[in-house]
């Protein structure tokens, strides 16, 4: 039985889910500032204009989010962007919980 991917099989799936998710928020940015457009267009009745400015946002958006992944994988920086700061964060919080926890907590649960 395999305790899963091996380490050099592991170093290549970081940068897939990364870009997996990437691609992800920027679908589901652009679909959530556009249809908000449409939907308030409709309600509203001025059938383009909050379509495009729902574009706008979107595409804004998904930029932001590619902006913020090349300073994540560029030069290290004093400064992070916001992302970055909170996934580093979490996973200084989850490092910090697994040396807390004793081996013995378990044993006096059962």
């Amino acid at each position: 039985m395999t305790d899963g991917p091996n380490p050099e099989l592991r170093d290549q799936l970081g940068p897939i889910g990364m870009a997996t998710g990437l691609g992800c928020s920027v679908v589901v940015t652009l679909v959530m500032t556009i249809g908000g457009g449409v939907l308030l267009d409709r309600w509203r009745g001025t059938e383009p204009v909050f379509t495009l400015v729902g574009l706008a946002l979107g595409l804004l958006g998904a930029g932001c989010e590619l902006w913020e992944l090349t300073k994540v994988g560029g030069k290290p920086s004093s400064r992070k962007p916001p992302l970055s700061r909170g996934i580093e964060r979490v996973s200084t919080t989850s490092r910090t919980r697994k040396a807390t926890t004793r081996p013995d907590a378990d044993r006096e649960q059962e």
